[in-house]
């Protein structure tokens, strides 16, 4: 795998163990179009994501497997890590990964969205992105982070 960037190999690593962000993957459709989807994941070296058996990416991914993805911090100072690699789709019936996911992102699978998503009857797939090449940015020495908000004392004059 090629990385380039500021950050090294144990740094992207960390990064994106740690980032609850969604990652941002494109694609093709089978007519050549572009197309993009967020969704949530873990990282291992790999990308791994959970989605829908019936989703319009999944078609996608068993037509053309390249796809182009990307990880970043909505807020400044930016930072991230982009990427292209090959996805793989698998069957998760059991939903380990997806319940991993509602772990990492809400907390646990006790909360609305895990009871529609880990219904019985819903079928569950597997994306793992294989990266070819990676590359990082870090703007923190360019870039002020987002400063909190200044109190301004109280809107009411009288108190």
């Amino acid at each position: 795998m090629n990385l380039t960037g500021p950050w090294d190999r144990s740094r992207v690593d960390e990064f994106l163990a740690d980032a609850t962000i969604p990652v941002r993957i494109g694609c093709r459709t089978p007519a050549d179009d572009p197309w993009m989807v967020s969704l949530w994941f873990r990282w291992d070296g790999a990308v791994h994501c959970a989605t829908g058996a019936d989703a319009d990416v999944v078609g996608f991914l068993a037509a053309d497997d390249r796809v182009s993805f990307e990880i970043s911090t909505n807020d400044p100072p930016y930072m991230g890590v982009r990427g292209r690699g090959r996805a793989t789709t698998t069957a998760d019936g059991d939903k380990r990964l997806l319940r991993s996911l509602l772990e990492r992102y809400l907390g646990g699978t006790d909360n609305d969205l895990g009871d529609r998503l880990l219904r019985p009857e819903r079928e569950e797939v597997h994306v793992r992105i294989e990266p070819e090449r990676l590359h990082s940015w870090d703007f923190t020495g360019r870039m002020p982070s987002r400063a909190p908000p200044v109190e301004t004392g109280p809107s009411d004059p009288s108190e």
